[in-house]
């Protein structure tokens, strides 16, 4: 049976201000779709026979992200495995393999990234059933894709000669690194080199047989944290200690450069990894002059631009080969030939221990979102919304007092009396409110059928979000 792991990592920086370490691209709808990269990626999966539930691999800090994508296309996972630390694709799909093998000693693994654009479906899926029948005899199957130009980004693939056991498969000459403009020219001109597509397809014992010659320490260190890990709620949880002491590198690096098993199945499939803003407007639909607009913008005498509106009007005049990303925090205007290097500026705005490097506006919780409206000193308002059903921890502040007042739906509000010595829980309608003293121990949980939204004040010496001392939560949050 084929078991599509879906890797959910990486904070898509280059796609910043829209994507960021806090809900990256492959969470958000980038092609105006009405689904994320994440929820694209499984849809895709339709229609292909002998398929498994996938198995999702992310950080610990993305798992209800994950979680609550899957369930709103109906996708139930054979698994969420939650890396303690970032080790590069290579451990993750140990991890994967160790998983799907307890339920099948011949599962195959699809591995896909999270945040890949496939715009042929078709040729897609024909491409895998290709790979599959490789992976079946034995190989360890990428993808190679056939390039559209000289593109300096991506890594390449030189094929070697074709497989005789199955048709359309190719033994692999040699992986080539990002090439510089020259070399990628004669690479585009040379049928024989393809686009490093990051996508494989193998069996998980053949798999992890060829990463434990090639990559022990890797193999034992994945073997042993995956050993070790124990479930928590809908997730497992990897240890952490093991998977820590694990090496950190990629599929390419650890197993197919060195493995006489690779193989290559070329695939002219419509592929974008989504990587920057050029990207973005390659793929999207655009007007007479060139432009790609979204959302709320006007554009006058502009040209072969994109002009990306998250919350207000923007407006240019006289652009040519721009990009312009507004967002309720931040904006972003550069040169469309220079979009490779916005990471560049998020590592500048982490190194100013600025919010807006990692963090949006809007926070997303697993019971809902909060977004800060207006702050200053000694005060802060907030908007928060809790979904139907959802409630958040039995909390308590020493340096904040608040004030909820709702807006539309119904809250349930637990606040502990000191006098009385016990928690009181009521109910609050719209237009309604209430005060939470400093100190108090209070939970807020939405117990209707509509979504609860509710203005928070805050005011004290303190009203930072690390300012929460947790004493139930049904998220498994300690924090």
């Amino acid at each position: 049976m084929l078991y599509p792991v879906i890797l959910c990592g990486g904070s898509g920086s280059r796609l910043w201000p829209l994507s960021r370490e806090a809900y990256p691209k492959q969470f958000l709808d980038l092609t105006q779709s009405g689904q994320s990269m994440l929820q694209m990626t499984l849809l895709r999966l339709q229609g292909l026979s002998d398929i498994a539930a996938p198995l999702a691999i992310c950080n610990q800090e993305h798992r209800f992200l994950v979680a609550e994508q899957l369930h709103s296309i109906d996708s139930v996972p054979a698994g969420i495995l939650l890396e303690p630390v970032a080790r590069n694709t290579a451990p993750a799909v140990a991890l994967a393999a160790f998983s799907a093998l307890e339920a099948d000693p011949d599962a195959l693994l699809l591995v896909l990234p999270a945040d890949h654009c496939i715009g042929d479906i078709a040729a897609f899926q024909a491409g895998v059933d290709k790979a599959r029948e490789a992976a079946e005899a034995g190989y360890l199957v990428t993808f190679g894709i056939i390039p559209e130009a000289a593109e300096t980004g991506y890594g390449y693939i030189e094929r070697g000669e074709a497989l005789a056991s199955v048709t359309g498969a190719f033994g692999i000459k040699r992986f080539v690194e990002k090439p510089d403009k020259a070399n990628a020219e004669r690479y585009l001109a040379d049928e024989n080199f393809t686009w490093n597509s990051g996508m494989f397809l193998f069996r998980a014992d053949q798999f992890l047989a060829e990463l434990e010659q090639h990559a022990p320490a890797m193999h034992s260190a994945c073997q042993q944290a995956y050993k070790n890990a124990y479930r928590d709620l809908d997730f497992t949880r990897i240890e952490e200690q093991a998977f820590t002491a694990c090496p950190s590198d990629s599929i390419d690096y650890a197993v197919m450069e060195k493995t006489t098993k690779g193989a290559m199945v070329p695939l002219d499939a419509g592929w974008n990894d989504v990587g920057s803003w050029s990207a973005i407007w390659d793929i999207s639909n655009k007007d007479a002059d060139g432009n790609v607009v979204v959302g709320d913008a006007l554009v006058q005498d502009s040209s072969n631009s994109l002009v990306y509106s998250d919350s207000r009007l923007v407006t240019t005049l006289g652009l040519s080969d721009t990009v312009v990303v507004e967002t309720a925090d931040a904006v972003l205007v550069a040169d469309k030939s220079r979009v490779q290097d916005v990471k560049s500026l998020v590592v500048a705005l982490k190194q100013q221990s600025r919010d807006e490097g990692a963090m949006h506006k809007v926070v997303y919780r697993p019971w809902g979102s909060y977004e800060s409206i207006c702050a200053s000193e000694r005060f802060q308002v907030k908007q928060i919304i809790v979904n139907p059903g959802q409630k958040l921890s039995l909390q308590m502040h020493h340096h904040r007092a608040e004030h909820w007042i709702v807006v539309s739906g119904t809250a349930e509000v637990t606040c502990e009396d000191k006098v009385a010595d016990e928690d009181k829980v009521f109910t609050l309608k719209e237009d309604q409110s209430t005060y939470i003293p400093l100190g108090h121990r209070h939970r807020l949980a939405n117990p209707g059928k509509m979504l609860l939204k509710l203005i928070e004040v805050q005011s004290g010496s303190y009203l930072g979000e690390d300012d929460i001392i947790r004493f139930d939560d049904d998220y498994g949050r300690d924090k």
